[in-house]
C-alpha cells in the first residue's frame, strides 16, 4: 500500500518522568528552501494552451526577476513595469495581467546528499491558482486550490545538479471557464465560473477592494528530505478542560516509508516545568496515529482579553531510530473549553460563546485581508492591527470568507493577545459549484487548513461560509426553475451542512461549527423567536436611520457598519491635488468601491450634521458619522445582554486606501471609529439612553464579579451650567446589564420648558476612585444640536515615552481632533467631547521632535466642520 492508504493507531499511556537529556541524532528530515534565483515572463496569450500540455512552452526571453512567496503584480511592480497599482486610477489600467498567462521559473539544485535520501518531495505551501508544474521539461501535477498544500514525490525525478522547476498559470478566469464548461448543470445554476477554482474571491474585487486577479508562488516552495519516517501533525485534542485538571489527549501522525522500531519521546509543560515520556513502537509503512494521553492539574487556562491571561503550553515530539533523530516537531496551544451556547429562552434561541465556563460578550470586528497582495503583508501590519483590536477592548475578530487562510504568524498574534477567532472557511457570497470534483477537492482543502491551524486557542468558531446560505433568494436564485434551485440547495447542505462539517467534527470536534453567517442553522424566525447570528445592513444599504439599530432583536450581530473616507494623509497617498477638490472626482470615485458609496455618505451626512464646508471637513466629519453610527448599534446590542451576546461591526482593517467601513485605514492609522470603539467596547459601559420621554442609565459589566462604584449623572448647558445632578452609590452586577437609574424628561423641565438642543446629559461610573466609563447624551437629534464655537486650548509637553496634549475648552466641543499635519503619530485618545472647563490629557508618541509636533498640531472639532449658517440649521 502507498503512504496515503494505510494508517495504524499506536495507542501510548505513560506516566509521565521528570525530563533527562537524550543522545543527539544525526539523521533527520531537512527543509531545504529553493534558493536559485525565480524569473516570470508574460506568455503570448491567455496560458491555457501552455498550461494544457504536456511539455512546457517552448518561447525564448522576455524573463524578469520574480520573488517567491509573491505575485506576478509585486514583480511587475518590483521591474519597474507598472506604476503602483494602488495610485489614482491605476487599477483599470492594470485589469490586463489577469487576462494574461504566466510563466514562474527557477531551477532546483539537487546535491548527492539530498538525492541520497529515502524521500525527497517537493512541498508548495501555496500556488494561487490553477497552473501546471513542469519540472525537467515532465508534467508533475495540476493544481487547481490556492488553500491547499501541494506535496510531489520528485526523487526519481531530479537528478544531482540544476533541474529546471517551471510553473505555468493560465488567465484565472479562463482556467475557472473551462472547469465550469464542464459541469453540465452550470448553465442552468449560472454559477459565477471563478468558484469553479479555489481563488480568494476578493482578488475579483469587492465593495471595499479593487480588482486585482493576481497568479504566483504565494507561500513557500521547498524541498522536504527524509528517510524512514517523518512527523506529519501534532494535535492536542482538550476532551475535558476545567480551572481542576486538564484531560488531554496528544495524537502524532508519523509517516513512514517501511517498517521501523523507533522511539517516540514526549516533552511538554509551561515555562520551566517540562516533562518527558518515552516509548518504543513499531512503525508500519503509511500513516501511523500516536495517541499520549495528559492529564494536567490544576492548568494554567488561557481566556478572551479581558478576562484573564493567556498562558500557552509547548509540546515537543522526536522520533529516533537506533538513537538517531529521524524527524522532530513542536506544537503549542492555550487550554480552554468552549462552548457555543444554544438553548431555548424567552427570546427564541441563544447564540453565546461561554469559554472556560464564563459567557462572554463578544465584542469586536470583521477582518478582511490585510492587502490586495498577500506577501505585501508583514508581521508588523499583522501585530499593530491585532494590538489594536485588543486595544479598542475587543476580544473577538471574525476571519472573512472571501479571502483567504491566514499566515501562522496572524493566529498566533491572536493567541498571544487573546482575540478570540470566528473564522470563515474560505467560501465568501458566492454560490458554489456542485460537481464531485469539487466536493472533493473542498474536503482536502478543509482537512488540510483545519488540520495546520486546530491548536490555536483563539480559534473558537469553524464557519461554513460569508453569505452563501443567504444566496439561495439573492441575485435572481430564487426564480430559478424549481428542480434548479432545488438541485443547488442540495449541493448547498451536502457542502456545508456535510462534507465540511463533518470534516470539522472528525478533526477538531471539541469546537463548533456553523453553517453560514448569518444563519440561524435552518430554524425559521419570527418577530418573537431569533436564532443563530445576524448581518445587520438596514444602515446604510437599507438607508435606515441609526436608532433602527435599537430595534433589532438579534442574538449576535456578526456585521453591521457604515462607510468613512480615510484621514488626509491617506487620501494624499493615492491622489493629485485636482482629485480632492470633491468627494465625487473620478479618483475619488475610483477609490469607493460600494457603488455610490460617496453620495450615501452625503445623504446621511446632511441628515445628520449638514454639508460639510470644504474637502478637508468631509473627510473628518466623515469619520464622526461613521463612528456615531456604529456607537449606537454597539451600545444598543450590549444593553440587550443577554438577548445579544455579540456586537462585530464591519469592519477592522483596509486591503488598499479606499473609502470604506474599516475603522483603521490601509497605512494602520486609527480613524474616529477606532477610538470611539475603545470607549463603547469598554469592560464597563455606562450608556445613558432616551426612550418615551425617559432618560435610562444603563451600565453594562463584562467583569466576573460584583463591583462598588458610583454612577454620576449632570444635565448642563453647553456653556457648563449645571441643570441637574446626580450621584450615588452602585453595586454593579457581573456579567450583565442593567438599568441603575431613571429619570422622566418632564423631570428635568421644572415650570420653565428647557431648550434641550443646548443640553448635554454626562453620565460616568467611578470604581475604586477610578473613573471606568463616561458618556453622553443628547436630546434632540443630531442635526437639531446647537453647538457654539468652541476655542480649543492645546498645549503639548515632554512626558515620558512621548507627550502630553492638554486640551480645553470653555463650551461644549463634540468630537474633537487632533492632527500634525504630515508628521506621523500615535495617540491614547482622540475625537473624544471636551466638557466646558474640563481638561483632557491625550499621550502622543512620536519620531517627530517636540519643536516640530508645536510647530504642526491643529485641533478642530465638529463645530468647525461647518460653516456658521449650516452649523445652526
Amino acid at each position: 500500500m502507498g503512504l496515503g492508504r494505510m494508517f495504524r493507531w499506536l495507542f501510548v499511556c505513560a506516566i509521565a518522568a521528570p525530563l533527562t537529556s537524550l543522545a543527539a541524532g544525526v539523521s533527520h528530515l531537512e527543509r531545504l528552501p529553493l534558493k536559485s534565483a525565480w524569473t516570470v515572463r508574460q506568455l503570448p496569450d491567455d496560458g491555457m494552451a501552455e498550461s494544457q500540455s504536456a511539455t512546457p512552452p517552448v518561447l525564448e526571453g522576455g524573463w524578469f526577476p520574480a520573488t517567491v512567496p509573491g505575485d506576478v503584480h509585486l514583480d511587475l511592480l518590483t521591474s519597474g513595469k507598472i506604476p503602483d497599482p494602488f495610485y489614482r486610477d491605476n487599477e483599470a489600467k492594470l485589469q490586463w495581467i489577469e487576462k494574461a498567462g504566466w510563466e514562474y521559473r527557477t531551477s532546483i539544485d539537487a546535491t548527492k546528499a539530498a538525492l541520497a535520501r529515502e524521500n525527497v518531495e517537493l512541498v508548495f505551501d501555496g500556488l494561487d491558482t490553477a497552473c501546471t508544474i513542469f519540472l525537467n521539461g515532465q508534467r508533475i501535477g495540476s493544481p487547481d486550490n490556492m488553500f491547499r498544500q501541494w506535496r510531489f514525490d520528485v526523487k526519481d525525478r531530479l537528478h544531482e545538479g540544476a533541474n529546471d522547476l517551471r510553473i505555468v498559470f493560465p488567465a484565472p478566469m479562463k482556467a475557472a471557464e473551462a472547469v465550469a464548461e464542464k459541469d453540465p448543470w452550470h448553465s442552468r445554476t449560472h454559477t459565477d465560473p471563478k468558484g469553479y477554482i479555489r481563488k480568494a474571491v476578493y482578488e475579483f474585487g469587492w465593495d471595499w477592494g479593487p480588482r486585482f486577479g493576481t497568479s504566483g508562488v504565494f507561500r513557500p516552495a521547498y524541498l522536504d528530505v527524509w528517510d524512514s519516517a517523518r512527523i506529519k501533525d501534532i494535535f492536542v485534542e482538550q476532551s475535558d478542560v476545567t480551572s481542576v485538571s486538564a484531560n488531554l489527549d496528544l495524537h502524532v501522525e508519523v509517516l513512514a516509508s517501511k517498517e521501523t522500531k523507533a522511539t517516540v519521546s514526549l516533552t511538554y509543560g509551561i515555562g520551566s516545568e517540562q516533562l518527558h515520556i518515552d516509548r518504543v513502537v513499531t512503525l508500519g509503512p503509511g500513516s501511523n496515529k500516536i495517541s499520549f494521553p495528559i492529564d494536567i492539574a490544576h492548568p494554567q487556562l488561557w481566556f478572551p482579553s479581558g478576562y484573564g491571561a493567556q498562558p500557552i503550553y509547548h509540546f515537543h515530539i522526536s522520533v529516533k531510530e537506533d538513537g538517531h533523530e529521524l524527524d522532530a516537531k513542536d506544537a503549542k496551544t492555550g487550554l480552554r473549553s468552549v462552548v457555543l451556547r444554544r438553548e431555548l429562552d424567552k427570546w427564541g434561541r441563544s447564540f453565546e460563546f461561554v469559554i472556560n465556563g464564563i459567557p462572554v460578550f463578544a465584542k469586536g470586528a470583521d477582518v478582511i485581508p490585510f492587502d490586495s497582495f498577500p506577501n505585501h503583508v508583514t508581521n508588523e501590519k499583522y501585530r499593530h492591527i491585532l494590538q489594536s483590536a485588543k486595544d479598542a477592548n475587543m476580544n473577538m475578530v471574525r476571519l472573512w470568507g472571501g479571502g483567504y487562510y491566514e499566515t501562522e504568524e496572524f493566529y498566533d498574534i491572536c493567541d498571544e493577545l487573546g482575540l478570540m477567532v470566528f473564522h470563515d472557511l474560505m467560501f465568501g457570497n458566492n454560490w458554489q459549484p456542485g460537481t464531485y470534483d469539487f466536493k472533493q477537492n473542498i474536503e482536502r482543502e478543509a482537512e488540510y487548513q483545519i488540520t495546520r491551524l486546530r491548536n490555536h486557542p483563539s480559534i473558537v468558531l469553524w464557519d461554513g461560509n460569508n453569505e452563501t446560505e443567504d444566496l439561495r433568494e439573492w441575485n435572481g436564485n430564487g426564480q430559478l426553475p424549481p428542480k434548479v434551485h432545488e438541485r443547488i440547495w442540495e449541493d448547498y447542505l451536502t457542502e456545508f451542512s456535510g462534507i465540511l462539517a463533518r470534516t470539522e467534527a472528525r478533526l477538531d470536534s471539541e469546537i463548533p461549527y456553523w453553517p453560514s453567517t448569518p444563519s440561524a442553522d435552518y430554524e425559521e424566525l419570527t418577530d418573537t423567536y431569533q436564532s443563530g447570528d445576524n448581518h445587520d445592513w438596514s444602515v446604510w444599504h437599507g438607508g435606515a436611520d441609526f436608532t433602527d439599530y435599537e430595534k433589532r432583536p438579534w442574538r449576535f450581530v456578526s456585521e453591521y457598519g457604515f462607510q468613512s473616507f480615510p484621514e488626509m494623509k491617506t487620501i494624499e497617498s493615492f491622489t493629485l491635488p485636482e482629485d480632492r477638490t470633491s468627494i465625487f472626482t473620478p479618483v475619488m470615485k475610483a477609490h469607493q468601491k460600494n457603488g455610490d458609496g460617496n453620495r450615501l455618505i452625503q445623504e446621511y451626512m446632511k441628515r445628520y450634521f449638514g454639508e460639510p464646508k470644504d474637502f478637508a471637513s468631509f473627510l473628518y466629519a466623515s469619520q464622526v458619522l461613521q463612528a456615531e453610527a456604529i456607537k449606537v448599534g454597539a451600545e444598543s446590542f450590549r444593553r440587550k445582554r443577554p438577548e445579544t451576546m455579540g456586537s462585530l461591526f464591519w469592519q477592522l482593517n483596509d486591503c488598499w486606501p479606499v473609502a470604506s467601513w474599516a475603522s483603521i485605514d490601509y497605512y494602520g492609522r486609527w480613524k474616529a471609529l477606532q477610538y470611539y470603539t475603545r470607549r463603547f467596547y469598554a469592560p464597563v459601559l455606562v450608556s445613558p439612553h432616551v426612550d418615551s420621554g425617559t432618560l435610562s442609565i444603563y451600565i453594562v459589566s463584562d467583569k466576573t464579579a460584583r463591583m462598588d462604584g458610583t454612577l454620576r449623572l449632570r444635565i448642563m448647558d453647553f456653556s457648563g451650567k449645571v441643570i441637574k445632578e446626580t450621584s450615588e452609590a452602585v453595586k454593579i452586577d457581573p456579567l450583565a446589564s442593567k438599568v441603575y437609574q431613571q429619570i422622566p424628561l418632564v423631570q428635568l423641565s421644572g415650570t420653565t420648558a428647557p431648550d434641550w438642543s443646548g443640553l448635554v446629559g454626562v453620565a460616568d461610573v467611578t470604581v475604586g476612585g477610578q473613573e471606568v466609563s463616561t458618556n453622553t447624551v443628547y436630546f434632540v437629534p443630531s442635526k437639531q444640536i446647537k453647538l457654539p464655537p468652541a476655542a480649543i486650548a492645546a498645549e503639548i509637553s515632554q512626558s515620558g515615552d512621548g507627550y502630553d496634549v492638554i486640551l480645553s475648552s470653555a463650551v461644549l466641543a463634540r468630537s474633537a481632533y487632533v492632527s500634525f499635519g504630515e508628521l506621523e503619530a500615535q495617540f491614547s485618545d482622540n475625537y473624544l467631547d471636551l466638557l466646558p472647563g474640563e481638561k483632557q490629557t491625550i499621550h502622543v508618541t512620536s519620531k517627530a521632535t517636540l519643536a516640530d509636533l508645536k510647530s504642526q498640531m491643529k485641533v478642530i472639532s465638529l463645530v468647525d466642520a461647518f460653516s456658521p449658517a449650516v452649523a445652526e440649521k
